[in-house]
């Protein structure tokens, strides 16, 4: 549904974003993450035809964004980070307006108004002014414009900055729903939004792609740091040398340390967890806890971003 290759953007000589490559399947919804001054809203900007690209493609539901414009545009629903609303207007005359320049048929307008507040559950506020609404409303009356066209692919570039937590936890549910109709591209520097919401992840840091996957694939290949916490009674070389008899463990290291009692992590790829629990107890060491620890989404965000660490895209997440 989206597809991007090789895009740049040059302002003489700074690049904002060069070489972006990525793909959006439909009905799928990606999440577009990277720290501020990434390159997010330059590649929403161009996606959305208002910007110009300096090199490379981009095309929407098979139209070439800037040969097809006019075709483009009428594809996408696009929610820039700040709500382009008129807060004299209510919502449903903001709608209405929306829906006309947007090229709605005037017989299928009001439907499409009506489907619109459903959706964004705006239906009781039809007659509000927009600047009597809280922000969180606000942000659904950008929504519900993006949508009344009823356009196969919705591009939200921050769509819950400036939220509360129950306002965001509302638009995480609205974008979820949209999915169902909809292929979304979320751009986003704020991890929760992605692991909660979306099916996908494109890593962008300092105008490059560095990652495509899953989140559960990315968290698999950032493989440094998993293992095992452990709570352990006993003689520290004892316990050392016993954990590392244990085929497969990577490495143990000391988080912390008392008489008798060690904080430990124990480095491993794969589950290990009997086995570890098994050499303890042959050995005479008192278990007193042991927990899983894998990768999170904030360890590869901070991974990729920091070192600039590519990680491929795997086979199967590619099939």
């Amino acid at each position: 549904m989206i597809e991007v290759e090789h895009l740049s953007k040059l302002y003489g000589s700074t690049a904002a974003i060069e070489d972006v490559t990525f793909s959006v399947e439909p009905g799928e919804i990606l999440g577009f993450l990277g720290p501020n001054g990434a390159g997010k809203t330059t590649t929403m900007r161009i996606l959305s035809g208002y910007l110009p690209a300096s090199r490379g493609t981009a095309k929407i539901a098979g139209f070439e964004v800037h040969e097809n414009l006019m075709a483009v545009r009428q594809k996408i629903g696009y929610l820039p980070e700040s709500p382009p609303l008129y807060p004299e207007m209510t919502v449903q005359g903001f709608l209405n307006f929306v829906a006309q320049i947007k090229g709605v048929n005037a017989g299928d307008r009001s439907n499409r108004i009506q489907i619109a507040l459903e959706k964004t559950g705006l239906a009781d506020q039809r007659k509000t002014i927009i600047r009597k609404l809280s922000k969180g409303y606000r942000q659904r009356v950008g929504i519900a414009q993006a949508i009344v066209h009823d356009p196969p692919v919705i591009i939200l570039d921050e769509p819950t900055v400036g939220l509360d937590p129950r306002q965001i936890i509302e638009v995480r549910n609205l974008i979820k729903q949209l999915a169902s109709d909809h292929t979304v591209i979320l751009s986003t520097h704020i991890l929760p939004e992605v692991s909660m919401t979306c099916d996908r992840v494109a890593i962008i840091n300092k105008g490059r792609v560095v990652a495509t996957n899953t989140p559960d694939q990315l968290m698999a290949q950032l493989n440094r740091g998993a293992g095992y916490d452990l709570e352990v009674e006993g003689n520290w070389n004892a316990i050392e040398q016993c954990l590392n008899l244990i085929t497969d463990v990577k490495a143990v290291e000391s988080r912390s340390t008392s008489e008798q009692r060690h904080r430990i992590r124990v480095f491993s790829d794969i589950e290990l967890g009997r086995d570890i629990a098994s050499a303890l107890v042959r050995s005479g060491l008192g278990l007193y806890e042991m927990r899983r620890v894998q990768a999170s989404l904030e360890d590869v965000f901070l991974e990729l971003t920091t070192e600039e660490k590519p990680v491929e895209e795997s086979a199967e997440a590619e099939a």
